[in-house]
């Protein structure tokens, strides 16, 4: 979809839990709970969200093959 943003690095938490992302043309974090409405909302374009059964949500990347682009990934450098 044209214009939506898409994310390019990732924070974790103390317990390894993403917490913030940074979107392509910003240049502080936005948290991950506002990452996730974006995303529902048709806004950021790469990922998904997940709904776990414990109600729990979290945002994951799209399937390329590419590593490097994983939230996890990210958070590591």
């Amino acid at each position: 979809m044209a214009g939506n943003r898409r994310i390019v690095n990732a924070r974790e938490d103390e317990n390894g839990n993403i917490s913030h992302v940074l979107l392509d043309g910003n240049q502080k974090f936005t948290p991950v709970e506002k990452a996730i409405e974006m995303t529902e909302g048709g806004k950021i374009e790469g990922v998904h969200v997940v709904h776990r059964q414990d109600g729990k949500e979290f945002l994951r990347t799209n399937p390329d093959g590419d590593k490097g682009n994983n939230l996890d990934t990210m958070a590591e450098n």
